[in-house]
């Protein structure tokens, strides 16, 4: 009954499961994009019967998507008032641009999508496909911009004391594109692109085991095919780009990540966990892994370890390992499964490999759940700060909220949004099950 401790988890339950639904519809967005863009080639019934598959699916993801994000706008307001007092002057821009600039511009042409077919030239339909998933892109960006700069906040100035310290911001550009922005930024897009993807692939390979919808299965196993192959390669040089900075920028962070307790050289770890008692690190490492990363290839720069941070001052250490590994874990696994897909469907032979198409069914698990793990890794790392270096966590939650009332908003949270879930996925089971509405005596 903890007041901080059931803000954290209220605030993180009612992310997670937003969350859930954000990669869905950004990534779909891409799908729905390319099926669009055949169509408008093709002029086939089939094709424009693939598109509008694509479009139903997007909408009820996207309408889900939005009402499961209120929440937290509220949360802001009541559980972390401190914390809004504080980032007010800057939150202000980047989350009112989000709403004015991308959640329109997604919103309304997502409605020529749904009620424009007829009514519109084929080639504005097919652009406001375009401008749909750019809305989405967008949103992501002004959301990024506000969550970067809490991790390496620049272009500000603190005012004030007391209750009324806070941040004033000093100059936009540099508070926008902060030392985080961009390369958190392309991690998360290429993250969810890499789960529409494994999406595609699922739904092709469900299909394709069922022997139903054989022909929309095959263009849709090659869409995800290539997006996913593309994205999961792409993400070794952008997971590079991140985890070099925040090794630049984030030192205690990045101990934690490799569990590093002694100032030195810092070892690249693959698995393994850390004895918090005893202080120590028991992995299977690359040693002097991370110098290799950041370029030191002599091996001689030494990073801060965790016994250079007070207790005080260093993230949860074992959560903060764990989903830091399994989440690169998770993307080996990725690697493999989709470079087998890939070669089995340039042979030929992916469509009578039932056991790997089982597995593909299941396989947009895997980038939702490492994710989910990033994001951990990302937050529970950042802790005990809220906003790096300059609001601890603990001094950002609203006191005067009983934790009688948070506990109850939790369970009500949870209760609701589970139904929600529920709900969205019997719709999209059901749309799945039905599939494309293709012309009679079409496969």
């Amino acid at each position: 009954m903890d007041v901080v401790v059931l803000s954290k988890v209220q605030f993180a339950v009612t992310v997670g499961y937003h969350f859930l639904f954000v990669p869905l519809s950004i990534g779909l967005g891409l799908v729905l994009v390319l099926a669009e863009r055949r169509f408008y080639k093709s002029g086939s019934a089939e094709d424009k019967a693939a598109s509008d598959f694509w479009i139903k699916l997007f909408t009820a993801t996207f309408a889900v998507g939005v009402a499961t994000g209120i929440a937290m706008e509220f949360a802001f307001g009541t559980n972390w008032a401190t914390y809004s007092r504080f980032v007010g002057d800057i939150f202000g821009a980047p989350l009112a641009a989000e709403g004015l600039f991308a959640f329109f511009l997604e919103s309304t042409f997502l409605a020529v999508l749904l009620f424009g077919r007829s009514r519109v030239s084929k080639k504005f339909y097919y652009t406001s496909t375009w401008l749909v998933w750019g809305g989405s892109m967008l949103s992501a960006l002004w959301i990024i911009i506000a969550n970067s700069w809490m991790q390496t906040p620049a272009g500000y100035k603190i005012v004030g004391e007391g209750l009324t310290r806070k941040a004033e911001l000093t100059n936009f550009f540099a508070a926008g594109f902060n030392p985080s922005t961009l390369p958190r930024y392309a991690h998360t897009i290429d993250a969810v692109l890499m789960v529409g993807g494994f999406v595609a692939i699922a739904l092709a390979a469900y299909y394709l085991r069922r022997g139903v919808h054989t022909g929309f299965a095959r263009k849709t196993m090659t869409t995800g095919i290539a997006i996913a192959t593309v994205t999961t390669v792409l993400m070794l040089p952008i997971g590079h780009w991140q985890a070099v900075n925040v090794v630049t920028n984030q030192p205690s962070k990045v101990a934690a990540f490799e569990g590093h307790w002694n100032d030195g050289p810092m070892s690249l770890g693959l698995i393994g966990y850390i004895d918090e008692a005893s202080g120590k690190t028991v992995s299977l490492a690359i040693p002097g892994g991370v110098n290799l990363l950041v370029g030191d290839f002599a091996g001689t720069k030494s990073f801060p370890g965790l016994n250079s941070f007070a207790p005080a001052d260093r993230p949860p250490l074992q959560i903060t390992y764990q989903t830091y590994h399994l989440m690169i874990l998770l993307w080996g696994v990725m690697l493999v499964l989709v470079l087998a897909a890939w070669l089995l469907n340039k042979r030929g032979k992916l469509q009578g490999s039932k056991r790997l198409l089982g597995l593909l069914v299941w396989s947009p698990i895997l980038p939702m759940l490492s994710i989910q793990l990033g994001w951990a890794a990302a937050e529970v790392g950042r802790q005990p700060w809220i906003v790096w270096g300059e609001l601890r966590t603990i001094d950002a939650i609203s006191k005067a909220v009983p934790a009688g009332e948070i506990l109850t908003t939790l369970v009500l949270f949870v209760l609701f949004y589970t139904v929600i879930y529920i709900a969205w996925g019997r719709i999209v089971i059901g749309m799945i099950k039905k599939g494309p509405a293709l012309p009679e005596g079409v496969e």
